[in-house]
């Protein structure tokens, strides 16, 4: 099993910045993505970026040129750092971990932490 734990959330005004971190604990081996996704309320949970071990990043159009992903590989944590904050951005982030071992993957998500984004 991995615990990945988030921190970092808060509230914000429209244009700030916040940064989030994720730590993974527990069977680290074998991690080959972390990233993170988040779900606004009457929303479905929705990818907002995606970092590889090797250092491949994924995101959201709606996040492209605000938010950047990176990760720490020793210490199995990754990070969100959200500038331009807008009020769309408001919703529980949670951390995903994906484990590949042989032809299984595996995903692993955080409890969440909230972000809101208001005047």
């Amino acid at each position: 099993q991995v615990q990945p734990v988030e921190s970092g959330g808060g509230l914000v005004q429209p244009g700030g910045s916040l940064r989030l971190s994720c730590a993974a604990s527990g069977t680290i081996f074998s991690i080959r993505a972390m990233g993170w996704y988040r779900q606004a309320p009457g929303k479905e949970r929705e990818l907002v970026a995606t970092i590889t071990l090797g250092g491949s990043t994924n995101y959201a159009d709606s996040v492209k040129g605000r938010f950047t992903i990176s990760r720490d590989n020793a210490k199995n944590t990754v990070y969100l750092q959200m500038n331009s904050l807008k009020p769309d951005d408001t919703a529980v982030y949670f951390c995903n971990v994906v484990r590949v071992v042989g032809d299984m993957s595996y995903n692993y998500w955080g409890q969440g932490t909230q972000v809101t984004v208001s005047s």
